[in-house]
């Protein structure tokens, strides 16, 4: 899993979203407090955790962002953000598609599930 292609788009690919969720407080004028920090300290860790899977991939990096990409998409409810839907709903889809990659590259390391052969 570690060489595949897959492997690298999907990291870079959460690379662009840690970015990007980063960014958002300033790129979407969130407001400021928790809508805010939630931003900067989750886009970060999934920036270090695309930076560290593109130059080491190790299984944890994607249970990491499995939970976190989690917590992007109930944290809006646990932190009580102020009513501002654009960070809503940004954290919730940059949460869902980090969650989603994660667990496809946790699936994709631990191959397909056995296939179910017929009793002669």
């Amino acid at each position: 899993m570690e060489n595949s292609r897959g492997a690298i788009a999907c990291d870079v690919i959460n690379l662009i979203l840690g970015a990007l969720l980063f960014l958002s407080p300033w790129l979407f004028a969130f407001a400021p407090g928790a809508e805010s920090w939630n931003a900067w300290i989750a886009g970060g860790i999934i920036v270090v955790l695309s930076v560290s899977a593109l130059s080491a991939f190790a299984e944890w990096e994607e249970w990491i962002n499995l939970i976190v990409g989690l917590w992007a998409i109930v944290s809006p409810w646990v932190l009580k953000f102020s009513g501002d839907s654009t960070a809503v709903r940004t954290d919730m889809i940059v949460g869902v598609i980090v969650a989603i990659l994660a667990a496809i590259e946790i699936w994709l390391m631990h191959g397909a599930p056995p296939r179910l052969t017929e009793a002669r």
